[in-house]
């Protein structure tokens, strides 16, 4: 036992310890990892009182000090950032070296990023010099933000929310998974080392229908930012619409890849392969869809599913690791359920057959080898619905309204990408495609400037500089009559 993981909640700069607690387990296991808090109402209303007490203060500090303090988050993160690896490693699954090379790494430049950006923020003046009036624009802090994030980049999507926020002069309350606390808690001891005032930054850990329901209800709840499913997505939509809070949705994606003939397969292949599988094809940006030009699609397909062949699965610590364990024990369950469904809808396994025997999972871990499927119609529920595991679906098609209509019809909207030496093509068949981010022979190159989020049940708003400034940011404009009659 004294190897677990004991998570406490993090309210007003103290560490409290939860009135009930939740098992979570490492899923390379399945063993024991951490107790969470089982958070509730009362827990969510401590919370809330600490980061409303709290806003007065830090929202009235300088730019430049808010700015210094961050950048002090930012450093001592960096200076463990081995350390909150391993241990994003073992609470979700990923394996190491994508935890150390990437994700912490992106952790800490999300901090960086809107520490800098806050010293460089400009207004909007205008001048009616025949009128003797002078507009201009000033922006304020909304006042309390829940930020609401999910299993899959735990720590990653926490400080691209948490930093603007923070950045604007919000306080926050927010509520990671309970699949995944692990990180967020030890973020708390960086935040106090930090030197971040007690209350502005407050973390409740537990079920999202109970400890997440309270806090989207809290009245003293301004704003709130979410990142996971798209049934929780709607529901918190829902809420928040009727108690006119501000609210940005980022729900998931079903997404395609569009590879025409004259495509660079030794850049497209590695690239695709990378986008079905890597984090075991757990992120809301993951390519679950590939339409491939028809004259091109048997050479692809013997190429991409001789990649797939070669993916090491197994212990996530081990250097030569490419794809660990799924995240939980229902999730695996959950994949296991799609792939049976698959064979029912008439699915041709390429690779991953084998996934349909898989054994009781028990103290083996979660683990899901990739899976290649093709022979199924656009319709069908495993090209329609997300799967959101190292599952990828393979068709052909014939001509580029063709493609484009097959890859809109779906009810999300997040992202695409587009594998074509022709340019023309390119801007022709990107702006036609409903989706938030369209990228083009290549896949998940992420700069912070640009805005994020999705169309139809993908999201609501956009997140990015610009776009996270607007969202945690009230703007108004004042007008000023200085030639008096």
């Amino acid at each position: 036992m004294s190897d677990i993981i004991v998570i406490k909640n993090f309210i007003n700069g103290q560490f409290v310890e939860g009135k009930k607690y939740l098992d979570s387990f490492n899923p390379a296991t399945g063993q024991l990892l951490a107790r969470v808090p089982d958070s509730d109402a009362n827990d969510v209303e401590l919370a809330v009182a600490a980061a409303k007490n709290a806003f007065e203060e830090w929202s009235s500090k300088d730019p430049s000090e808010r700015s210094k303090l961050l950048h002090r988050v930012a450093d001592i993160l960096e200076s463990r950032l081995l350390e909150f690896a391993k241990a994003e490693s073992k609470d979700q699954g990923k394996p190491l070296w994508l935890a150390r090379k990437i994700e912490v790494p992106r952790a800490v430049l999300n901090i960086r990023h809107f520490a800098n950006t806050i010293l460089c923020d400009k207004e909007m003046c205008i001048n009616q010099p025949e009128d003797g009036i002078l507009n201009y624009t000033s922006r304020s802090p909304c006042g309390v933000a829940a930020i609401i994030v999910p299993w899959n980049l735990p720590l990653y999507l926490l400080t691209f929310k948490l930093g603007p926020a923070l950045a604007y002069g919000n306080t926050v309350v927010a509520k990671p998974s309970e699949f995944t606390s692990v990180t967020a808690w030890m973020l708390c001891s960086v935040i106090r080392e930090a030197g971040i005032p007690d209350g502005v930054v407050n973390m409740v850990f537990g079920y999202g229908p109970k400890a997440g329901e309270a806090l989207i209800r809290q009245p003293d709840v301004s704003i709130i930012t979410f990142t996971g499913s798209d049934r929780a997505g709607l529901h918190i939509a829902e809420v928040a619409g009727a108690m006119a809070k501000k609210v940005s949705l980022e729900m998931g994606g079903k997404n395609a890849a569009i590879v025409f003939s004259d495509a660079d397969l030794n850049n497209c292949i590695p690239a695709l392969i990378r986008g079905s599988f890597i984090n075991q094809g757990q992120i809301c940006l993951s390519t679950s869809r590939i339409y491939v030009e028809r004259k091109l699609f048997s050479k692809f397909c013997d190429r991409f599913v001789a990649e797939a062949k070669k993916i090491k699965m197994g212990d996530p610590m081990d250097d030569d690791t490419w794809l660990g364990p799924v995240c939980s024990e229902q999730h695996y369950e959950r994949i296991k359920q799609y792939l049976k469904i698959a064979e029912f809808e008439g699915a041709t396994f390429l690779c991953g057959s084998e996934n349909l025997d898989l054994p009781n999972n028990g103290h083996k871990g979660y683990f899901i080898g990739p899976v290649v499927l093709t022979d199924l119609p656009d319709n069908c529920r495993c090209m329609q619905e997300e799967i959101f595991g190292p599952v990828t679906c393979l068709t052909p098609f014939d001509d580029i309204q063709e493609v484009i209509k097959r890859a809109n019809k779906v009810s999300y909207g997040l992202s695409a990408t587009i594998w074509s030496t022709d340019l023309q093509k390119i801007h022709t068949i990107s702006p036609q495609l409903e989706v938030g981010t369209v990228w083009c022979n290549c896949w998940l190159v992420r700069n912070l400037h640009m805005p994020f989020g999705g169309e139809k049940r993908s999201g609501l708003g956009r997140e990015g500089t610009e776009d996270s400034r607007d969202f945690y940011t009230y703007k108004k404009t004042i007008c000023i009559k200085y030639k008096l009659p």
